[in-house]
């Protein structure tokens, strides 16, 4: 779509807005509507000329805005937002529900009302199962996102596995594969962190303003964190087939997939003994192909599980 035709689209649904959202600031209309209040000043001085054809003075559309309040006096007849086709509403659909469920993405409920009322006006009798209630943790981080407030957490960390105490500056929410994680700005780490939701115990909304450094954001979304990092030790396992679930959930790369249905994989982790535990926790479903230490590791933590476990039954 061309940025004549998107603006051609907005303006249309301006109005409309407008007559729902009467003596809205121009900050906030501008937010609703993804522009810029520059941009969002000149759409309204270009609505200002529009109207029905004959263009006289009780033809065209009429207006009393400023940056403090914006306010529609006569609409010239353009009171209706425009209506979906049914390739958009199917697309908006689908996007909708694909979302509903994702942490943090969307307010849920408001997600479900817009999939309600689509498909009521798109005359679809399909309904959604009803789904799981947001976390507190989710809800407070987007509305920390939202609002522009500090955060404090409570994160567990896999790679450590243990918990810390965290004062963050929110920037954004992103979803990375099927996670979501916030990005924020760690004030104890004095950097750019990502913080998966679900690994998030706990969320509280401080009352002061989130304040990452002006660089940061700028970067951009810091993804390097999904790429491979060759500062750290990556283990070579092979996974059978009904532990592939774990690829869902651990950072993997997939190699060579194996006739058995099992697959080849590499993953990297920070600490040895962490990665030796993951790998016990599959039992024989995850075995190590190298590194030899870690496989070493491993054969001697289940030796000594197994030799706990013949002297517990001997008594």
């Amino acid at each position: 779509m061309s940025r004549l035709q998107s603006r051609l689209i907005r303006l249309l649904n301006m109005v409309p807005y407008f007559l729902a959202n009467p003596g809205i600031s121009a900050a906030e209309a501008a937010a609703d509507l993804g522009v810029s209040t520059k941009q969002l000043m000149a759409d309204l001085n270009q609505l200002w000329t529009c109207g029905l054809p004959g263009y006289g003075p009780g033809d065209l559309i009429d207006l009393s805005f400023s940056e403090d309040s914006i306010e529609v006096t006569f609409s010239a007849g353009i009171d209706r937002p425009l209506r979906l086709t049914s390739p958009e509403a199917t697309a908006l659909l689908v996007a909708l529900r694909a979302l509903v469920d994702v942490p943090g993405m969307v307010d849920p409920e408001a997600a479900r009302s817009a999939i309600a009322k689509i498909e009521s006006a798109a005359g679809a009798g399909r309904q959604l199962a009803s789904p799981q209630q947001e976390s507190p943790c989710a809800a407070a981080v987007r509305d920390a996102v939202r609002r522009r407030r500090a955060l404090a957490l409570v994160y567990y960390s896999a790679s450590r596995d243990t918990s810390s105490h965290r004062v963050v500056d929110p920037i954004r929410i992103m979803l990375v594969g099927e996670q979501s994680y916030l990005e924020a700005w760690c004030r104890a780490a004095e950097g750019v962190r990502l913080f998966r939701f679900d690994r998030i115990d706990d969320a509280q909304v401080l009352d002061e303003a989130s304040a990452p450094p002006p660089p940061a954001v700028l970067e951009g979304p810091h993804t390097s964190l999904f790429d491979s990092d060759p500062a750290l030790p990556s283990a070579r396992l092979r996974v059978a087939a009904e532990a592939s679930w774990m690829f869902d959930y651990y950072p993997m790369r997939v190699s060579t997939e194996l006739p058995d249905g099992s697959c080849e994989a590499t993953m990297t982790y920070a600490f040895e003994e962490w990665m030796a535990r993951l790998v016990l926790g599959f039992g024989s479903s995850v075995q190590v192909l190298a590194p030899e230490s870690l496989a070493e590791r491993v054969r001697q933590r289940a030796a000594a599980a197994l030799d706990a476990y013949d002297a517990s039954t001997l008594r």
